[in-house]
């Protein structure tokens, strides 16, 4: 099998300027010439195995880093976009591809620019909600330009995440948020309230509910005090993100701080050795730290620390309705940015089955075999009366890393058949023989026969 080449431009570019370093003083360190770092930074020529080396003996870098990153998710994002009918016709895979590793400054802005445009049709569709409002500018909506951000930084914020870990440092989170609190002169109140956590600044207490279940009640305590004890760092955070608006800004300090507290309740260090010691057990490492099993799941997906990468999960959750409510992939497998995941997937069957886990041999349309698990989540109101909230999650890994998880020990990751076709969006989707297509595919052409019908009412060119 031929060995694929690496264009890594833009990442060595990254880390020159990170370094300080000119052309000539990079090229000297990496032992090449000048002309042929410039040809590799400007994706001209393949990044070489002696480069490689160099780069991980001269500088210590996680070469790992050279083939992940933004290129795949701009990539499908922008096929996605594309995909909208207002476009007659899309550009090859292979110049997205090009676009998303040479120019991503322009990939993004191209994304932007069909959001605003999306969010104007939408506003215009709602006639009660577009007219008469003078000065009124479309925007991205906050909860979308806060969702790309942490799907950007690939869903790991390294100050935090290590300001966290600090924080843990006695492996007791909980432990350590009370003595913050104390030092505070803050109060903790338990009571029998809906309303998961409330603060009051005058008098100098916190609410929590006794409704909620002990990991969340954890969490909703370590939310409050990375709110209160790492306010700097988190305005700091935001400051570099440079959100559009205040909205999107306070979306994200909620965001951030819940991520500090994920981060705080499962250590990086301590979770991704308990990881291995476990081998992924979900179960288990809910049980060795006391969290919930959505918040492990959640968890190994964020263990992308460089230098000391855990295994590239993706993690999803979704409603009854199909419709995604989080998201995130450190692997090559991207969800759609509008609407719901592949209907063939099986986090869609988790609500059939309360309380298991469904195993799932997948691959995608461009041949990348996975091993995916989905389970149900439900979180009670606390009483007879209150609803209950449903959601399935979604967790997966290449098949390659199959052997490090306990869930792969009786399944028969060699057979071809035992793997399910799975993909990303129906309009993006190349597969012509799925029978739970909703919508053709974008860019294959179809054969309309009115004299006969199969499963589809119409035909996908091959």
């Amino acid at each position: 099998m031929a060995t694929q080449k690496l264009y890594a431009g833009v990442k060595l570019r990254e880390l020159r300027t990170r370094l300080s370093l000119t052309q000539k003083g990079f090229a000297e360190k990496l032992g090449v010439s000048l002309p042929y770092l410039n040809q590799m930074e400007n994706n001209n020529r393949p990044v070489s195995t002696g480069v490689v080396l160099a780069l991980a003996q001269e500088f210590g870098f996680d070469v790992a880093e050279l083939s992940t990153g933004d290129a795949e998710r701009l990539v499908t994002d922008m096929r996605e976009a594309l995909a909208d009918p207002v476009f007659s016709d899309s550009p090859p895979l292979a110049d997205l591809r090009l676009a998303a590793s040479n120019a991503p400054a322009l990939a993004r802005a191209f994304l932007e620019l069909h959001r605003a445009y999306r969010q104007g049709h939408e506003r215009l569709a709602s006639l009660d909600e577009a007219l008469g409002r003078d000065g009124s500018s479309v925007q991205a909506s906050p909860w979308e330009e806060v969702r790309d951000f942490f799907h950007y930084c690939d869903n790991y914020i390294d100050a935090v995440d290590r300001a966290a870990e600090r924080f843990a440092r006695d492996g007791n989170a909980e432990t350590a948020a009370m003595s913050a609190l104390a030092k505070m002169d803050i109060t903790v109140d338990l009571q029998a309230g809906e309303r998961l956590r409330g603060y009051d600044a005058g008098n100098r207490t916190l609410h929590l509910s006794t409704l909620s279940t002990p990991s969340t009640r954890r969490f909703q305590l370590l939310h409050q005090v990375a709110l209160l004890t790492q306010n700097d760092l988190l305005e700091a955070t935001l400051d570099l993100a440079r959100f559009q608006t205040d909205e999107a800004r306070a979306i994200a300090k909620i965001g951030l701080a819940n991520y500090f507290a994920g981060a705080a309740l499962l250590p990086y260090g301590a979770f991704q050795q308990a990881t291995r010691d476990t081998r992924h057990d979900l179960e288990r490492l809910a049980d060795l730290f006391g969290a919930s099993i959505e918040q492990v799941a959640h968890r190994l997906s964020t263990l992308q620390r460089p230098g000391a990468k855990g295994i590239p999960f993706f993690f999803v959750r979704v409603d009854q309705a199909g419709t995604i409510t989080k998201r995130h992939s450190a692997t090559r497998l991207q969800f759609a940015r509008f609407g719901g995941a592949c209907p063939l997937w099986n986090v869609h069957q988790a609500f059939e089955t309360p309380g298991r886990f469904l195993r799932q041999l997948a691959q995608t349309p461009d041949g990348v075999r996975y091993l995916c698990l989905a389970r149900n989540v439900s979180k009670s109101g606390g009483s007879f009366s209150a609803p209950v909230r449903r959601y399935a999650i979604g967790l997966g890994c290449e098949i390659r890393h199959a052997r490090d998880l306990v869930y792969a020990d009786d399944m028969d990751v060699s057979n071809d058949a035992a793997f399910e076709p799975i993909g990303i969006s129906c309009r993006i989707c190349e597969r012509n023989d799925c029978h739970q297509r909703s919508v053709p595919p974008l860019e294959r052409k179809l054969r309309v026969n009115p004299d006969a019908r199969g499963v589809l009412p119409y035909e996908i060119d091959r």
